[in-house]
C-alpha cells in the first residue's frame, strides 16, 4: 500500500513591521530633492554625535548616518539596485 504524503501549502511571507514600512514607502511618490534632504541628514547625524562624549550616542549617529547617506546614495531599492552591475551581484533579484 503506497502512503500519500501531503504538501504542505506554500508559505505566505510573515507581514512585519519592516515589510509594512517598505509597502508604504513604495506605495507613495516621490518628493522632489529627496535623496538630497536624506544625504543632508545622514551628513547632520554625523556631525552632531561625533565630538559626544557617549560612545552609543557616537555609535547611533555613526549608525543613523551611515544608513541615510547609503539611502540617498542607492535611492529606494537599495544597495541590491546597484549591486546587479556587478560581476557577483548579477544573481541578485
Amino acid at each position: 500500500m503506497v502512503e500519500r504524503t501531503r504538501r504542505a501549502a506554500p508559505a505566505t511571507p510573515e507581514v512585519t513591521p519592516v515589510r509594512k514600512l517598505k509597502a508604504l514607502d513604495d506605495a507613495r511618490p516621490s518628493a522632489p530633492g529627496e535623496h538630497w534632504l536624506v544625504l543632508g541628514a545622514g551628513i547632520a547625524a554625523w556631525a552632531i554625535t561625533r565630538k559626544s562624549p557617549s560612545f552609543l550616542l557616537r555609535t547611533a549617529g555613526l549608525l543613523a548616518g551611515s544608513a541615510l547617506v547609503g539611502r540617498a546614495a542607492t535611492g529606494r531599492d537599495g544597495l541590491s539596485k546597484l549591486l546587479r552591475f556587478t560581476p557577483l551581484g548579477r544573481r541578485i533579484k
